[in-house]
């Protein structure tokens, strides 16, 4: 009887060890397809031009001429566009992986990184790091591709910072939310248990390559900031510290910016 028990108990074991590396790698497979997926729709659809094409390639000349005025032709234009991009970023970077946890894979959000973390301990590094960079970003926003491509939203001389300058700035804020949960809270924590420490690297690769048309510096420097973000949110378990290093880091690239062309 010992021994029949002993038997059964480990075919069981083998069979739930087997059922759950089954649900592992189906686990693997659906993130890295909706990483892929996020990027493709939102390198397409979050260009207003590609969604004005498909609006009158299918006739709907109505629409499609409202859209044309709300990008083109009104005095908010810019402002919608950036909008337009960054909405792109929250509805395939956030949104739809948000979705694939909560419906498909029906786990907790704070799995991946969504939980917040009030430890300064876990803050304190980011915040030594945004010290850091500081001399470097003041540095590098003097260079030609820094103030040709820096701020996204282009301030005329004598416009007011409010209110379209601090609306766009609410919605890069909010668009770094999502950046930071595709990649470092989605992609990372939902393979960190297959590669372990080397999901890291596997997240750094795609991550690297939405900077493909950046500056130079900048794209290079995404490499190592995928590899750092990386490792700290895999050690506090939390995208939020990384969040505000992110933005802390933009919101002082936009600033040098301007203070460099006599707007400050």
């Amino acid at each position: 009887m010992l021994r029949l028990f002993i038997s059964e108990s480990h075919q069981t074991i083998t069979k739930l060890l087997q059922w759950q590396a089954k649900r592992t790698n189906f686990k693997i497979a659906l993130i890295c397809i909706v990483v892929a997926l996020a990027l493709t729709l939102n390198r397409y659809f979050g260009d207003y031009r590609f969604v004005l094409s498909i609006l009158e390639s299918i006739e709907l000349y109505d629409l499609s001429n409202l859209f044309r005025s709300f990008m083109l032709r009104h005095s908010d234009a810019q402002l919608h566009q950036l909008m337009f991009w960054a909405s792109s970023i929250i509805l395939f970077y956030f949104i739809l992986p948000l979705l694939v946890i909560v419906l498909v894979i029906k786990e907790k959000l704070s799995n991946y990184g969504l939980a917040p973390n009030y430890s300064f301990i876990n803050y304190k590094p980011y915040l030594i790091m945004i010290i850091s960079m500081a001399p470097i970003v003041i540095y590098f926003s003097g260079t030609d591709s820094f103030l040709a491509s820096y701020p996204f939203y282009r301030i005329e001389k004598n416009e007011a910072f409010y209110p379209n300058f601090v609306i766009w700035e609410l919605f890069y804020f909010l668009q770094f939310i999502a950046l930071e949960f595709l990649f470092r809270g989605f992609l990372l924590h939902g393979t960190k248990r297959r590669f372990g420490v080397y999901a890291i690297f596997v997240m750094t690769i795609p991550y690297c390559m939405i900077h493909f048309g950046k500056p130079l510096p900048e794209t290079i420097g995404a490499i190592v900031a995928g590899i750092v973000l990386g490792a700290m949110s895999l050690k506090s378990k939390s995208i939020w510290p990384g969040v505000m290093l992110h933005y802390g880091i933009a919101i002082m690239m936009d600033l040098s910016v301007l203070y460099r062309k006599g707007m400050l």
